[in-house]
């Protein structure tokens, strides 16, 4: 039984998409697709050589262009900032007065224990604070 060299780049093709699936490398996803495309010039009677070249030139085509692409469109992802580091920079409302020693905020909907950076310095309730970073449970406020 003698199977066409069209068959023999699909197989190929659906091997490299077992990687792809696998370790989610995008890379094998391109390789597949010279792979169809190899298999498409076999099936039009393309020679060995042709269906090489065609599978070379797909897949490196592909990786050179999409690549970049990609990379770019990662890096342009927006930073969500969570716990914590969601903290830092907020506006609070003092609760109760804040000084070097403590005192209590309104803070993300939540009553927070708080201190000022400056032991100097002290906020009376109602004036607007921000906040500088988060000290365990207690909020750095200025």
């Amino acid at each position: 039984m003698d199977i066409d060299a069209w068959v023999w780049w699909l197989i190929g093709a659906v091997g490299l998409g077992i990687p792809l699936v696998l370790t989610a490398m995008p890379e094998f996803g391109m390789f597949a697709v010279g792979a169809v495309a190899a298999a498409v010039t076999a099936a039009l009677g393309g020679g060995v050589v042709a269906q090489v070249l065609v599978f070379v030139i797909v897949s490196v085509a592909l990786i050179a262009v999409v690549r970049p692409i990609a990379n770019r469109h990662r890096d342009q992802r927006p930073q969500h900032r969570s716990g914590i580091d969601a903290l830092r920079g907020r506006t609070a409302v003092v609760l109760e007065r804040v000084d070097g020693s403590g005192g209590r905020i309104k803070l993300a909907g939540e009553v927070w224990s708080a201190r000022t950076l400056d032991t100097d310095t002290s906020f009376e309730p109602g004036q607007s604070v921000d906040v500088v970073e988060i000290d365990g449970a207690t909020a750095v406020v200025m």
